[in-house]
């Protein structure tokens, strides 16, 4: 269900997979670390993966050329990995009503609110 970006810790996999969803991170697929974003996206649609992100590039990306379809930017800077994990646990119904009942989505996560852009295809 879930894809995450090289800069989001492997404790929020371990968390999602945890509570029992699907989670992967970049260093486990195609060439780790070393992936390029266009195939990290065409991954997380290919596999219908709601990609977690603090990368702008993506951001943009599903702007501009929807992709990737699913999409969480992060906008927490750099807080400590407990507190990003809290926070995503509490945000993780939304997320998951939203990515069950749309096709394109982004969700940005801050600190004081989380907001939510449905995206026609």
């Amino acid at each position: 269900m879930f894809l995450c970006d090289v800069h989001i810790p492997i404790k929020l996999v371990k968390t999602i997979e945890s509570l029992g969803y699907k989670c992967v991170h970049t260093n486990s697929i195609l060439q780790s670390w070393n992936t390029k974003d266009k195939h990290l996206m065409q991954y997380a649609d290919e596999n219908d993966l709601v990609f977690i992100t603090k990368d702008k590039d993506f951001k943009d990306s599903f702007y501009i050329l929807k992709i990737p379809k699913k999409l969480i930017k992060v906008n927490l800077g750099n807080i400590p990995n407990n507190e990003l994990v809290t926070i995503f646990v509490a945000l993780l119904p939304k997320i998951i009503q939203t990515a069950n009942e749309n096709p394109c989505f982004i969700i940005e996560i801050n600190k004081e609110t989380s907001t939510i852009t449905i995206s026609d295809l």
